[in-house]
């Protein structure tokens, strides 16, 4: 049965059918042809997947994510980069780094934070001189740093659906998310010194200038850091932690920043209705899925399968990661989490490893397949957008691709770096 629906999964998806309806089609031979639960659970299942408390942090942290990108934001954020980072080789290249670590706290998605970087700052890059593949290449692994710096909306999907701590998570991706930055402004530096490519801005900015621009984006600044000022103290969940959010991406817009006018608030909510209703369909799709899977017992048939090829820790990890990497070559990153981390998770924590450590780790490894050919997501979104062919970014994209492995190998081998700040502050 499990590889009957497998089959249909994979040639509705050839077929071109939307992901969240081949995970609901796939799911069918469960219901019609053992028997086992009457078709009607279908629309039980459906429904009780909508009604979680922790859940409703995605609609919150989606809205608050538009409304701060409506309140000219994301210009002041683009300023203070330019002035950190726009002096050094690579200059903008360096700030579209930055950009995707700093907007982490605002998008919580990498196929968004990619998309919109490659519209804002891609035409730029290229008339600076930057090859398209190159500038392509750089947005495309720098928007993977989103996935890690709460809200990530990736880690609240993957919290909800294997029942592990939100806030902990959040915390978690703090010191990966910076470390995968250094890593890749190193990379960066590097092939802009072998291209050529020269800073953006003549010599090291004003001090003045510098903390003029900072106290400009402070609020936007502030966003990640006022939710693990929140989690510490218990003053809030996940999930309140995403009202409070609306409320105070609402205040600044209105009351500091004064741009957030009726025009941008109903842009901002038909955004996110529209960003919500994929999330959720796929959320309730995958529901169904996942409790067919139950019935036919697929999480402990496959760690079953896997501890009998090998008992070691070590390779259990490296086959789990090769079907990540793969997985996220074909399916968008909120669909991955949902329907392959509630497979792999098993097999993972029954070798010994912890959940939340491994929530960083998969999350960020399934955004990372979304940059490999042939199907990467975040990879045809950037090149599409500014006209690239897949050869020629997968060329420029070497760098990038061996910095972001041994960033993966590290991550793997020192769970400190994930767990430090869970462990100490929570």
């Amino acid at each position: 049965m499990l590889l009957l629906i497998a089959g249909l999964f994979t040639l509705f998806l050839v077929c071109g059918l939307p992901v969240a309806f081949a995970l609901g089609l796939a799911s069918i031979p469960v219901f019609v042809m053992t028997g086992a639960m009457p078709p009607t659970v279908v629309i039980q299942k459906m429904v009780t997947a909508t009604q979680s408390f922790p859940l409703l942090a995605v609609p919150f942290f989606i809205l608050a994510g538009n409304l701060m990108n409506v309140t000219g934001i994301t210009h002041r954020l683009v300023k203070f980069a330019s002035l950190l980072t726009g002096w050094m080789a690579g200059g903008l290249a360096q700030v579209s780094i930055v950009l995707s670590f700093m907007m982490g706290g605002i998008s919580g998605s990498a196929v968004a934070d990619a998309s919109m970087e490659a519209r804002l700052l891609g035409p730029s890059m290229i008339k600076k001189g930057y090859s398209k593949a190159n500038t392509a290449a750089v947005l495309a692994f720098g928007s993977v740093i989103t996935a890690t710096i709460p809200p990530s909306i990736g880690l609240i999907l993957f919290g909800f659906v294997n029942e592990v701590s939100i806030g902990r998570l959040f915390l978690a991706g703090v010191l990966p998310g910076i470390f995968l930055t250094i890593v890749l402004m190193i990379t960066s530096w590097l092939v802009a010194r072998k291209n050529g490519y020269t800073p953006d801005l003549p010599e090291l900015p004003k001090f003045k200038d510098l903390t003029a621009s900072f106290f400009e984006s402070i609020w936007a600044l502030a966003f990640p850091v006022i939710l693990i000022i929140g989690f510490r103290f218990g003053i809030f969940t996940a999930t309140e932690a995403g009202a409070f959010l609306v409320f105070y991406a609402l205040g600044v817009g209105l009351f500091i920043y004064r741009e957030l006018n009726f025009a941008r608030l109903k842009e901002a909510i038909f955004g996110s209705i529209s960003d919500l209703g994929m999330v959720m369909l796929l959320i309730i799709m995958a529901a169904v899925l996942g409790y067919a899977m139950t019935i036919e017992r697929a999480p402990q048939q496959i760690t079953e399968f896997v501890t009998t090829l090998t008992e070691n820790r070590t390779a259990i990890l490296m086959l789990v990661v090769g079907v990540l990497v793969v997985s996220g070559m074909f399916l968008e990153g909120a669909a991955n989490i949902l329907l392959v981390t509630p497979i792999v998770m098993p097999v993972l924590v029954s070798a010994g490893y912890d959940p939340v450590h491994m929530g960083i780790l998969i999350v960020t490894l399934i955004n990372f397949g979304g940059l490999t050919p042939p199907v990467g997501v975040i990879m045809f979104t950037v090149c599409g957008i500014l006209g690239v062919k897949t050869g020629s970014y997968t060329r420029a994209s070497i760098p990038f691709f061996v910095a972001m492995v041994l960033f993966f190998v590290l991550m793997a081998a020192v769970p400190s770096l994930t767990l430090l700040l869970p462990n100490t502050l929570m």
